[in-house]
């Protein structure tokens, strides 16, 4: 099915007999009704996709965006049944927002991470290194939530089992290794193509 947005552009919806999209006010909407409510509420959140990008590179000024959506209606589930819809399910979020804002075609989780794969090639010692391609292997697994500042000291747990002796041992001070992983992400969601 496609549907025509108010900017002319066409987007491409899979069939599904069965919505689970829902207006503010608790009434059932269409999934063409739910990405026209979206549509016209983007640009109160970015004015364009470079803005987009800056702010789902960050990830405090992502997790903002994310609430504000969440508080128009528009959370992570409701976004996650788009990415059913657009069959966007193994890409970002930030996919679904810039496919839906500027129909952009949606970039597999796979494909960002190979990319900022690398680059961090050049910017990250080898054991930093070891630990971003373990975030990126869990981001391409999880989805984004895995890219969230708190799921950080998890995440160090995980890969150090539990030492985090260890972890700054390999990766620096506390300090250094929270700008180290939200200071990466830049790599996942910054164009390429142009």
């Amino acid at each position: 099915m496609k549907v025509r947005l108010a900017d002319g552009k066409e987007r491409t919806l899979q069939y599904r007999p069965v919505t689970s999209l829902w207006r503010a006010d608790g009434s059932p909407m269409s999934e063409p009704q739910f990405l026209e409510s979206l549509f016209r509420w983007l640009p109160d959140f970015f004015k364009d996709e470079a803005e987009l990008r800056a702010i789902w590179s960050v990830p405090d000024t992502r997790k903002t965006l994310l609430q504000r959506l969440a508080e128009r209606g528009f959370g992570r589930e409701q976004l996650a049944e788009v990415q059913k819809i657009i069959d966007a399910e193994k890409c970002d979020l930030f996919d679904v927002l810039a496919h839906v804002a500027y129909a952009l075609p949606p970039v597999t989780r796979e494909a960002r991470a190979a990319t900022a794969r690398g680059y961090l090639s050049t910017r990250f010692n080898a054991k930093q290194r070891a630990f971003l391609d373990f975030v990126l292997s869990r981001y391409v697994s999880f989805g984004v939530g895995e890219l969230d500042q708190e799921n950080l000291s998890p995440l160090l747990r995980l890969k150090y089992y539990n030492s985090t002796s260890d972890a700054v041992d390999d990766l620096g001070r506390p300090d250094d290794i929270g700008r180290m992983f939200a200071g990466f992400q830049r790599y996942l969601y910054q164009q390429t193509d142009k």
